[in-house]
C-alpha cells in the first residue's frame, strides 16, 4: 500500500474530527454578537481553561494536519 491510496482516509477522517473540534467550541457573543448585537464590547474575549484550551489547541493542530496532507495529496 502507498502513501496515495491511504491518504484520502486520513483525510476524511482528519475533516471529520476538524468539523467536530471547530462546532463543539463555546462562543459567547452567539448569533448576536456575531451581527453586531452585543451588550459589552468584550463579549468575545475569554481565557480558555481546562477543556475548552485542549479543544481549542486540538483544532488548530488537526487544520495544520489537514493542510499539510492536502499539500502532500497534491504533490503525489
Amino acid at each position: 500500500m502507498s502513501i496515495a491510496t491511504i491518504l484520502p482516509y486520513i483525510q476524511i477522517v482528519i475533516s471529520v474530527l476538524l468539523i467536530a473540534g471547530v462546532l463543539l467550541q463555546y462562543s459567547a457573543a452567539g448569533v448576536g454578537g456575531a451581527l453586531g448585537g452585543s451588550d459589552s464590547f468584550e463579549a468575545g474575549y475569554h481565557t480558555r481553561r481546562g477543556f475548552e484550551k485542549f479543544l481549542f489547541n486540538a483544532t488548530i493542530v488537526l487544520a495544520i494536519l489537514f493542510a499539510a496532507t492536502s499539500l502532500v495529496s497534491f504533490l503525489y
